[in-house]
C-alpha cells in the first residue's frame, strides 16, 4: 500500500499524543483538587473496597476507560490513513487482438470516374469492421500514406470523406493529387502496392494483415517494382491482398494479371460494382486469426480506501456506543 499524503499520519498520531497528554494533565489536576478540597470520608471504606461486586465493577471500568482511549486512538489514525489516500498500483499491459488492414487507392486520371465509388465501398467496409486497424495509401506515380494503420473509425471516416470530397473540388491541384505526381509515369501499381506493404508496423509481430488494393491495372511508365514483385514480397511478409477491380469483365488480360497476383497471396479479386463485394471481401479478411499485439506496458494508481473507511466507521460507532454506556 502506498499513500499519497503520507505525512496526515504524522499529523492524526500527533493529534492524539496531544490528546492524550492533555487528558492525562486535566485528569491529574482534577484528582489533586478532588484530594484536597472534595474527597469524602468513608468509614472503613477498605472493606468496601475489598467486597467482590465492588472490584468487579471497578475493573468493567477500567476496561471501559481504556476500551474508550484505544478505539479514539484507532478512530484517529484510520481517519489519518483515509485523509493520506492509501493506494495500490497495477501494471497493465494494452493488447490489441484487431486485425491489420490498409486500404490502398489508384488515384490516377483512369481511376477518376470510379474513385468516388471506391471510396465509398471503403465506408462501407468500415461498418462491419470492429476493432480492426485501418490505413489508407493512395497513389499514382508515386505513393502518399493519408494516414497510418489506427482504430479511430471517426478519424478514418473524416478522412475518407475529405479524399472523396477532393474529386469534386475545382482547385488546381485536388487534395488527391498532393505528392502522387513525383514519379515518371502514372498508375505504377507496383510502386503502389509494394508502398502500401511497407506500411505495416510492428514488422516482428505476427499480425493478421490485408491489403484492399482498389486499381485498373492500367500501367503508364516503368515502375520500380512490378505487380509480380510486389505481390511476392506481400507474400513473404504473409501480407493477403484482395483486389477491388473497377474493371473486372471488360478487360480479360488486364482482370487476369490483377487476379493473378491477389490470389498469389492468398487473396482474390473481387468486381468493384458486384453486389457482394464487400460482404465478401469482409468476411476473406475476418477470417484470419487475429493476432495479439501488446502496447507498452502502464501502472496505473488507483485510490483504495475502502478497508480503512469500514475501519474507520466501526471504531467511530464502537467509540460512541461505548462512551454512551460508560455515561462518561
Amino acid at each position: 500500500m502506498a499513500l499519497a499524503n503520507w505525512w496526515l499520519i504524522l499529523v492524526a498520531a500527533g493529534v492524539v499524543i496531544v490528546a492524550i497528554v492533555v487528558g492525562v494533565v486535566v485528569g491529574l489536576r482534577s484528582g489533586a483538587k478532588t484530594e484536597e478540597h472534595e474527597r469524602a470520608r468513608v468509614a472503613r471504606a477498605e472493606r468496601l473496597r475489598a467486597l467482590p461486586t465492588f472490584r468487579t465493577a471497578l475493573n468493567r471500568r477500567v476496561l471501559a476507560l481504556s476500551g474508550i482511549l484505544l478505539l479514539g486512538v484507532v478512530a484517529a489514525l484510520s481517519a489519518g490513513v483515509v485523509s493520506a489516500r492509501p493506494m495500490s498500483s497495477q501494471t497493465i499491459q494494452p493488447v490489441n487482438t484487431s486485425r491489420d488492414i490498409m486500404l490502398c487507392l489508384d488515384v490516377s486520371g483512369s481511376m477518376r470516374e470510379v474513385d468516388v465509388e471506391v471510396l465509398t465501398v471503403f465506408e462501407e467496409l468500415l461498418k462491419d469492421f470492429e476493432g480492426e486497424r485501418i490505413g489508407l495509401t493512395i497513389f499514382n506515380s508515386s505513393p502518399v500514406q493519408i494516414f497510418p494503420l489506427t482504430d479511430d473509425y471517426e478519424f478514418i471516416r473524416g478522412h475518407l470523406q475529405s479524399i472523396r470530397e477532393s474529386f469534386d473540388a475545382n482547385d488546381p491541384i485536388p487534395e488527391h493529387w498532393v505528392g502522387t505526381l513525383n514519379g515518371n509515369g502514372a498508375s505504377l501499381i507496383g510502386d503502389g502496392l509494394a508502398a502500401c506493404t511497407m506500411a505495416f508496423d510492428h514488422p516482428d509481430d505476427e499480425r493478421s494483415r490485408s491489403i484492399i488494393f482498389a486499381t485498373d491495372n492500367e500501367v503508364n511508365g516503368a515502375s520500380i517494382v512490378t505487380l509480380d514483385e510486389a505481390a511476392a514480397y506481400a507474400d513473404s511478409i504473409d501480407v493477403r491482398v484482395f483486389a477491388l477491380n473497377p474493371v473486372q469483365g471488360k478487360d480479360a488480360d488486364v482482370s487476369a494479371e490483377l487476379t493473378k497476383a491477389a490470389e498469389a497471396t492468398g487473396g482474390a479479386a473481387y468486381g468493384l460494382r458486384d453486389t457482394t463485394t464487400v460482404s465478401d471481401i469482409v468476411e476473406q479478411v475476418q477470417e484470419q486469426e487475429a493476432t495479439e499485439l501488446k502496447g507498452q506496458a502502464q501502472v496505473v494508481w488507483t485510490d483504495t480506501p475502502d478497508l480503512w473507511i469500514v475501519i474507520l466507521m466501526i471504531s467511530m460507532l464502537s467509540f460512541i456506543v461505548v462512551l454512551w454506556r460508560v455515561k462518561l
